[in-house]
């Protein structure tokens, strides 16, 4: 079903938008497009009797939830889009996103699996038999690949952050082997 909307905006609002939407002033219409149908589909749900919340942390949870399907790719996003987003502190979008995981596992399945991947095809060995390095913005990617690394062989040596840095990662080439055997079978 196609529905058509129109809104007002300033343009204090319309470049306030392209700063918390990473766009420029022409996309923000294609980009807010997306949006707009992860609101519609809560307000839907919501009139249909099949999402009612009392608690606004669950609200939350759902909508981040249409946003990961509908805005995002089908990718679990890191803190920092969570944080401008939902207007949250770095450890309140953790624990949102930890949360929607959690609570939205199965749906979401292939959202956290398109996540390992990512962050596995952007590993780069250092050396010929140095551990794999990726920049993994988000805690809650590094903790579903170590649960994966688990499920695989406990065996196996858990994922490291890169001594000194912020977000930079190491994965044994041991590990490294296993998850792409799991997630990109193709390698």
């Amino acid at each position: 079903m196609e529905v058509n909307s129109t809104i007002q905006l300033s343009d204090e609002d319309q470049e306030e938008l392209t700063r918390i939407l990473d766009c420029s002033i022409d996309d923000i219409s294609d980009s807010l497009s997306s949006y707009a149908s992860a609101a519609l589909r809560e307000y839907v749900s919501m009139f249909l009797g099949q999402k009612i919340f009392r608690r606004g942390s669950d609200i939350n949870e759902y909508r981040l939830f249409l946003l990961i399907t509908n805005v995002f790719e089908n990718r679990i996003p890191d803190e920092q889009e969570v944080c401008r987003l939902f207007q949250t502190s770095a450890t309140e979008s953790r624990a949102l996103i930890r949360a929607v995981m959690s609570k939205f596992q199965y749906q979401l399945r292939d959202a956290i699996d398109n996540s390992i991947r990512r962050a596995l095809e952007s590993a780069q060995q250092e050396g010929d038999t140095g551990p794999y390095v990726v920049t993994i913005n988000s805690q809650n990617v590094v903790e579903e690949l170590n649960r994966a690394l688990a499920s695989i062989d406990g065996t196996l040596q858990q994922i490291k952050k890169k001594r000194g840095s912020v977000s930079t990662f190491e994965i044994s080439p041991s590990a490294y082997a296993r998850l792409t055997e799991k997630f990109i079978p193709n390698e």
